[in-house]
C-alpha cells in the first residue's frame, strides 16, 4: 500500500549549504513541536525522540506541545493558524494530513492548503494486539471468533480517521467480520483502557506497542505491513491469512503554509541531521520505525499521492467517522 524510500543519506544534507546564512536568524527563540495527540503514543514519542538532539543544534528549547482532541484537529488547526516563522510546526500522522479531510467534510484546515511540506519523518509499521484476556491467538482464530461473536469484540483507536482506525475499518472489510469500533483521544488513552481489559484488542504502531508485547501485557496477532517485522519475526502479517492487507503508518513534518522558503529548508536540513545521528536512528528502528528524512519537494509530492489513495478507499471502503 506504499512506497515510501527508507534510506537517508548524507548527500540528502548538500542543501545545507544553501541555507548556512540564513542559519543565523534561525530559530531566534524556543520552537514549538505540535503533536495533535496526548502523551505516550507513537507521533508523540517520535517528536520526544527527535527534540532533545534539535536543542543541541539550535541552543534553543524545543518544546512538545500536546493538544489533542477532536481526531487530531485541534492540534491540526492550531498549528496551521500559528505564526508562520518556523517557531511552530507540526508532527502529524497519515490521518491528521492526508485522511480526514476525506472523512471530516467541515474539516478547519486543507493540510495540502494550509501547510508547507518539510519532511516526512518515519515510516511506522503497524500491529494487531489484543489484551491477554481474548481468546484469540492470531487472525484465522480472531476471524472464526468475530463470527462467532458479531459485534461482541471491540476495538480502540486514537480517534475517527487516524490510521488504528483505519487499520481496524479495513481488517474488517476485507475479512468480512463485525468489529466495534471505540475511538479515543490518541493512542494513549486507548492502551489505558486496552491494558485494563476494558477493550478486546486494536490495531497501533510498534512504537507504542512493542514494550507491552515483549513485557507480556499484550499479545500480538499480526503485524499490518505486507511482510513480517524483524522485531517480531515470529508474528505473521494479516496478509498471510487475509490476502491484500496491507498498511503502515508515517509521521511527516509540515509547517504554516507561509513560512519562509529559507526557514523550510533549514528546518528540513537540521531534522534530517538528527535523523542521521546513530543513537536516534538505532532507537526509532528498534521501535519500529524507519526513518526518512526526505525534500520538501518530495514530501509535497507524496502528500498529494496519499491523499489521493485514501479519498479512494475510504470511499470505497466506507469508512465513516463515528
Amino acid at each position: 500500500m506504499m512506497n515510501i524510500p527508507m534510506v537517508l543519506t548524507f548527500a540528502a544534507l548538500a542543501a545545507a549549504t544553501g541555507s548556512a546564512a540564513f542559519a543565523q536568524a534561525f530559530p531566534s527563540k524556543p520552537v514549538r513541536i505540535v503533536v495533535a495527540f496526548p502523551p505516550g503514543g507513537g507521533v508523540d514519542i517520535v517528536a520526544r525522540t527527535v527534540g532533545p538532539k534539535l536543542t543541541e543544534i539550535w541552543r534553543q528549547q524545543v518544546i512538545v506541545d500536546n493538544r489533542a482532541g477532536a481526531s487530531g484537529m485541534i492540534g491540526t488547526e492550531f498549528a496551521a493558524r500559528s505564526a508562520p516563522d518556523g517557531h511552530t510546526v507540526f508532527i502529524g500522522t497519515m490521518g491528521n494530513l492526508a485522511v480526514n479531510q476525506h472523512l471530516f467534510p467541515k474539516m478547519p484546515v486543507d493540510p495540502l492548503r494550509d501547510f508547507a511540506p518539510v519532511t516526512l519523518v518515519v515510516a511506522v509499521h503497524f500491529v494487531m494486539v489484543a489484551h491477554p484476556s481474548l481468546p484469540a491467538r492470531n487472525v484465522k482464530e480472531l476471524i472464526a471468533l468475530a463470527k462467532a461473536r458479531p459485534s461482541q469484540i471491540n476495538y480502540s483507536s486514537s480517534g475517527a480517521g487516524g490510521a488504528p482506525h483505519l487499520g481496524g475499518e479495513l481488517f474488517k472489510t476485507m475479512a468480512n467480520v463485525n468489529l466495534v469500533h471505540v475511538p479515543y483521544k490518541g493512542s494513549g488513552p486507548s492502551f489505558q483502557d486496552l491494558l485494563g481489559g476494558h477493550i478486546s484488542m486494536t490495531f497501533d504502531s510498534l512504537v507504542q506497542s512493542l514494550p507491552y508485547i515483549k513485557g507480556g501485557k499484550l499479545k500480538a496477532l499480526a503485524v499490518l505491513g505486507k511482510t513480517r517485522s524483524p522485531l517480531l519475526p515470529e508474528v505473521p502479517s494479516v496478509a498471510e491469512t487475509v490476502p491484500g492487507y496491507d498498511l503502515t503508518n508515517w509521521f511527516g513534518l509540515v509547517a504554516p503554509a507561509a513560512t519562509p522558503r529559507e526557514t523550510v529548508a533549514k528546518l528540513r536540513d537540521d531534522w534530517a541531521k538528527v535523523l542521521l545521528n546513530p543513537e536516534v536512528r538505532t532507537k526509532l528502528s528498534g521501535m519500529g520505525a524507519d526513518v526518512v528524512g526526505n525534500a520538501p519537494e518530495q514530501f509535497g509530492a507524496f502528500l498529494k499521492a496519499e491523499s489521493t489513495k485514501w479519498a479512494k478507499l475510504v470511499k470505497e471502503a466506507n469508512i465513516r467517522a463515528e
